[in-house]
């Protein structure tokens, strides 16, 4: 891809993408830019990435095929004010901001200016993100497939109408924590039973990893797969009537549906 990769906020999930990008080869690293307000900031960058940074967030929309908007939601509408007329006509700006509507993006942004919606969750980190992608009218073909090729670098991607956004921050948005709960305790209920934490930690992590990659595989469902482990008055299918006495099916169901309706509640 001959293109320019701006970025605006040099947090966390923009490193992501940076390091999933540079070590894909989507992009030359001297064709990624990047801003941060403080220079300490753009120093780490520098060192740990070798790109281009400044403090001058005018100078990346300027020059950006792809403007990436990682930064702090409550600052979006400072940030686009800012930047707005200096944006390249053909560039498009993608929002990774979490609760930022298509129709404050088009409020804030001048008329002609495409965009695109994507929520990437923290496992992006380590390659092994999912992230939705919600487009507007204006971008065609070719751009959309030039921004699957970004953040396919991150893990898995999908393109999802911007009403499920919510739904996809309670499912996928925020569920590591979820999961992060459920990995310590599946490690405690090894430490008490007499193994070391680490390898409790290993372990549960490693089941939960290895698991989910036979989800992935095609054709399979959860529920069959769930009953091939489950041995008539066996050690597993009792450990599942205990999950199920103690509402734990509910409890994620409710966990992901309350998320959501913060999500709907924040968004702008």
């Amino acid at each position: 891809m001959q293109k320019t990769i701006g970025f605006i906020g040099c947090g966390n999930m923009a490193q992501a993408i940076m390091g999933s990008i540079i070590k894909s080869k989507i992009v030359p690293r001297e064709n990624i830019i990047a801003s941060a307000p403080t220079l300490s900031s753009r120093k780490s960058v520098e060192g740990k990435y070798n790109i281009i940074t400044t403090e001058d967030n005018k100078e990346v929309a300027s020059k950006s095929d792809y403007l990436i908007l990682a930064v702090k939601p409550s600052i979006y509408h400072i940030v686009l004010e800012e930047i707005k007329d200096y944006i390249r006509e053909s560039a498009i700006v993608i929002s990774i901001g979490a609760g930022i509507s298509s129709k404050f993006l088009k409020d804030n942004l001048n008329e002609d200016t495409k965009f695109i919606k994507a929520m990437p969750n923290t496992p992006a980190m380590v390659g092994e993100g999912m992230t939705a992608l919600s487009p507007n009218e204006r971008l065609n073909e070719g751009d959309l497939d030039e921004i699957l090729e970004i953040f396919n670098s991150l893990g898995k991607t999908e393109i999802i109408d911007e009403s499920l956004m919510d739904g996809f921050t309670g499912l996928c948005g925020s569920s590591p924590a979820y999961i992060f709960i459920l990995i310590e305790a599946m490690a405690d209920a090894g430490v008490l039973e007499g193994i070391p934490r680490s390898k409790a930690y290993t372990m549960s992590a490693q089941s939960f990893w290895g698991s989910a990659k036979i989800v992935l595989e095609p054709g399979v469902q959860p529920s069959q797969l769930k009953d091939n482990v489950c041995s008539p008055a066996g050690t597993t299918i009792e450990a599942v009537a205990s999950l199920e006495e103690s509402g734990f099916r509910t409890a994620i169901i409710d966990a992901i549906r309350v998320c959501a309706d913060k999500s709907r509640e924040m968004e702008r």
